[in-house]
């Protein structure tokens, strides 16, 4: 098997317990590790081993073309793959968790949270526009 057919595999239960099991107790827990992201981070480390010199190089001094050639190859693209995988659910984790804070409702935020996995940036921008006028709930002492 390939590390690009594991890694999205290896962030499957962590969006299914914030879409899916949003309030139920351990979700919150386990999300509130920014750790989560290391499972998909072992399938970015391990595709990009192999090219690792030339991967190392290209991102020092990357041009268009030397990119195009990087990505054209499976452990290339495998890595990249991961790395947008680590990344969206990074993305992902935040909005999860300040979305609590603001008491935005599942029903906004568990589709907003499909939409990450498949388009992040144009999640993050309803998010962001979401969080502009939903305030943090306010503690009472």
């Amino acid at each position: 098997m390939s590390w690009f057919a594991i890694a999205f595999p290896l962030t499957v239960p962590f969006w299914a317990l914030m879409i899916l099991l949003p309030k139920w107790g351990w979700t919150s827990r386990i999300i509130a590790s920014p750790l989560i992201v290391l499972p998909v981070l072992v399938a970015f480390f391990g595709a990009v081993a192999p090219i690792l010199p030339d991967f190392a190089a290209e991102m020092l001094n990357p041009d268009l073309d030397g990119v195009r050639t990087l990505l054209s190859s499976d452990a290339g693209t495998s890595a990249v793959w991961a790395q947008v995988l680590a990344w969206d659910l990074f993305l992902g984790r935040w909005m999860y968790l300040d979305s609590r804070e603001r008491n935005i409702p599942v029903l906004i935020m568990s589709p907003l949270l499909v939409l990450t996995i498949l388009l992040s940036p144009f999640a993050v921008v309803i998010y962001l526009g979401l969080r502009a006028v939903k305030r943090p709930t306010e503690e009472i002492t």
